[in-house]
């Protein structure tokens, strides 16, 4: 699974253009309408790779992306809002009730909560990619949030060892980029390439995955999409 994964967009006729323009999107993501668009391509390779469809997309429908991207985001930004919350309630409680000095009790509870908040922002990465492959499929935000459908998934252990290469993949990615990162100049766009080139074969995989516990209908199977779903 992990030599198709860093193999799908190499393998692809545009596949120069489209790192470059991914790598330039994260490169720029601060300004938010670039990240979205990235993500949407994100989306897209989920959603062909869950039909069966092996090849990669290209940077097109640029506002269609954008839309994806944007609720890819949205349905992260709700899964990681309850974990900071928590978070934040404990940690504040804890600092407010100790006063200026954290005696053992207080410093023990600091580290409940720290450990807390870090399972439940685990709880949260592992999630999501289940989620995005439910959107992709459906192309509603609401199916992010379709725990029906997402819990049993979560469970399966396919989807477990996926999501652990999948993330691999991410932390490799990142390595590297940190590494790129110290080369003067050249350097901050590399790694944004090698980043967008490892969140691609990191959803190749959580789309491949999908398609194995979530099959879909062999109609809508290779990369043909219903006509009540937006082309991407």
């Amino acid at each position: 699974m992990i030599r198709e994964a860093l193999g799908y967009l190499r393998e692809s006729d545009d596949v120069w253009k489209t790192s470059i323009i991914g790598g330039v999107l994260l490169l720029f993501g601060f300004l938010l309408i670039p990240l979205f668009v990235a993500w949407g391509y994100v989306v897209a390779v989920v959603d062909r790779t869950a039909r069966g469809d092996d090849e990669a997309p290209v940077f097109e429908d640029w506002s269609q992306l954008t839309i994806d991207g944007a609720k890819a985001i949205a349905i992260g930004l709700v899964y990681s809002f309850v974990p900071i919350v928590v978070g934040a309630i404990l940690f504040g409680g804890i600092l407010l009730s100790s006063g200026e000095t954290i005696g053992s009790v207080g410093g023990a509870g600091l580290v409940f909560s720290g450990l807390l908040t870090l399972g439940l922002l685990l709880a949260a990465a592992y999630a999501f990619p289940a989620a995005l492959a439910h959107f992709a499929e459906k192309r509603r935000l609401g199916a992010g949030f379709d725990l029906e459908t997402i819990r049993p998934v979560l469970w399966n252990r396919t989807y477990a060892t996926r999501w652990l290469l999948s993330a691999g993949i991410i932390l490799a990615g990142s390595i590297v980029t940190a590494a790129l990162n110290e080369i003067p100049m050249i350097g901050l766009l590399l790694g944004a390439i090698v980043s967008f080139y490892a969140l691609v074969a990191a959803y190749y995989v959580i789309g491949q995955t999908w398609e194995e516990l979530h099959p879909l209908p062999t109609a809508e199977r290779g990369g043909e999409l219903s006509s009540d779903r937006p082309a991407v």
